[in-house]
């Protein structure tokens, strides 16, 4: 069964729950996916007058800011130690080609990591944790993650349910066109993020296999 037809199945309060949830354990650094959830939930709303987009905004940006306020206070506590035991458990989202980008991204642009990587799926399971785990300020960490948890989740929401009202009437057409459509965006898109995954791997092992602190031979 769809998620969307499974979602139409429930009574609305329990997809907001549902929402809030997802969004906020998968914040916490377990590889769930909030993203589809959240998009099928705005989608069923613009078509069921039951649900309403704010109350599911607002549940999805809540979820997002606590799961993600939660994963820092994990990571600060358990350090490197956690990514590793984290890495053997979840080897295809926390392994360590994973974790180097993450980690360069994070010394790269600090708290705009974890800002914008509530945009991208890898960095949106990894920013709470990884964040706590190189003990970012945590004012700054609050600051990147509430505006980019309402940013994502209330603009994710509002632009999913206005698209889902406009394009309704289009998409009883012409069904098979846009799904076919759908399936070729969405493969293109999935090429594009694992070749830059793969491109970002490769940069970031040379500089993990450096010696860290190794003399100048001319000192």
């Amino acid at each position: 069964m769809h998620i969307q037809e499974w979602l139409e199945t429930i009574p609305a309060v329990s997809i907001y729950l549902l929402v809030g949830l997802v969004i906020g354990l998968e914040s916490l650094g377990i590889p769930l996916p909030g993203e589809i959830i959240l998009v099928s939930s705005a989608l069923l709303a613009s078509q069921h007058g039951e649900i309403d987009p704010v109350v599911l905004g607002v549940c999805a940006t809540v979820g997002a800011i606590v799961g993600d306020s939660i994963g820092y206070a994990i990571g600060r506590r358990g350090g490197k130690p956690l990514l590793d035991r984290l890495g053997r458990r979840f080897p295809k989202h926390f392994g360590p080609d994973h974790v180097a980008v993450a980690e360069r991204s994070f010394e790269r642009w600090g708290m705009w990591a974890v800002f914008f990587g509530r945009f991208v799926a890898l960095l949106r399971i990894f920013a709470g944790p990884l964040a706590g785990v190189l003990h970012m300020p945590y004012w700054r960490f609050l600051i990147a993650n509430v505006l980019g948890g309402i940013l994502w989740a209330g603009g994710t929401t509002a632009v999913i349910y206005s698209v889902g009202i406009v394009a309704e009437p289009w998409l009883k057409r012409f069904s098979w066109l846009a799904l076919g459509l759908a399936v070729l965006f969405g493969l293109a898109v999935t090429l594009v993020l694992r070749a830059r995954m793969k491109k970002a791997a490769a940069a970031a092992r040379p500089a993990a296999a450096e010696p860290v602190g190794t003399a100048s031979a001319t000192d």
